[in-house]
């Protein structure tokens, strides 16, 4: 099931698939927000490859770090994918 943006609120739920174990805790659910033009500037002069530069500007929009995404299912990670998408879109 697509995830769905709340407009009004800049922010959308990523329902997992499989629990992951974020500091101890496990998360069933990530919330991402609304990305800004800010965001976009701080991705456009990182450096390494497009899948880094991908995966850290998704962490932050979900506040997690950046190991914390690698460790999805690629069936999460994909619904995480999606859920920025529909704010760009």
């Amino acid at each position: 099931m697509a995830a769905k943006v709340q407009e009004a609120a800049g922010y959308v739920d990523i329902e997992l698939a499989r629990p992951l174990d974020i500091d101890g805790a496990q998360v069933t659910k990530l919330r991402m927000r609304e990305p800004t033009v800010g965001d976009q500037m701080v991705a456009d002069e990182m450096k390494g490859s497009d899948a880094a530069k991908e995966i850290a500007t998704l962490a932050n929009l979900c506040q997690v770090a950046p190991d914390d995404l690698k460790r999805l299912t690629l069936r999460d990670y994909k619904k995480v994918q999606a859920a920025f998408l529909a704010f760009i879109a």
